[in-house]
């Protein structure tokens, strides 16, 4: 092939790629959150239209890319002030989740988050991705509400999008985390951690009470990623995908 061919070539391909960025515009649920805004961050990179619903509204971050995205004010409690934002999105990921008496939990991870697998649907939108979290054994139990509340959005993503919804199952999400102007630095723990316990066969997992603990930290950039790919290409797996899965998707 001809040096000109190639870069023809090359041309056709990026224009293609760009074309197929441009069409997919994705709405992060909690895009100001940890999680969130690297998830944020990885669609703008992948060239992808990104707008943002939590109820803070824009990010109080001073990074570039905020003023990238598209950030709306709403209440996923409130089911009507997300019919806005949802207009002409693609894609819907969700990050909203929270901690505080059972019956909180159960509102702010299932209440909440089934409202947004609602209003998505009856807009027409393609694909929804949840960010959920991996079972802990016995840990569940201590915070009952919030895998009862994850585990109700579970199933109304796969009731109302089949194989167009896709529940990511992190555990332990490590990176830099920033609280107000600080900085936390959770890969000094969760990097070590997650090179270790990723070694170990899945099957140890499963060993009872200990087993859980072993489920290996993942990075959160690896999550951003497996989230952004599971949102814009249909011919990535529906259904639950583990942290084994996210470990690899993610690379």
């Amino acid at each position: 092939m001809s040096s000109i061919s190639q870069r023809g070539n090359e041309r056709l391909l990026s224009e293609a790629a760009g074309t197929h960025s441009r069409d997919y515009k994705i709405l992060v649920l909690g895009g100001n959150g940890y999680v969130g805004s690297h998830i944020c961050k990885e669609a703008l990179k992948q060239g992808f239209s990104v707008s943002s619903l939590s109820r803070s509204g824009r990010s109080s971050l001073h990074d570039s890319w905020v003023d990238d995205v598209t950030w709306h004010q709403g209440d996923l409690l409130s089911p009507d002030s997300l019919k806005p934002a949802l207009e002409g999105i693609t894609s819907v990921i969700s990050c909203v989740g929270g901690f505080g008496s059972n019956s909180q939990m159960v509102r702010i991870n299932g209440t909440a988050n089934i409202n947004a697998v609602n209003a998505a649907a009856d807009q027409g939108v393609k694909r929804f991705v949840y960010i959920s979290a991996a079972d802990f054994g016995v840990i569940n139990n201590l915070i009952r509400g919030y895998f009862e509340g994850k585990r109700a959005t579970e199933a109304e993503i796969l009731d109302k999008f089949g194989n167009r919804g896709t529940v990511l199952r992190p555990g332990f999400i490590h990176g830099t985390r920033q609280v107000g102007s600080i900085k936390l630095p959770l890969s000094l723990i969760g990097a070590p951690l997650e090179m270790v316990l990723k070694l170990f066969p899945k099957e140890v997992t499963k060993i009872p009470l200990i087993g859980p603990l072993l489920i290996p930290p993942v990075n959160v950039k690896s999550v951003a990623g497996t989230a952004v790919k599971a949102a814009v290409d249909p011919e990535f797996a529906s259904g639950v995908i583990d942290v084994y899965r996210i470990l690899q998707h993610g690379h």
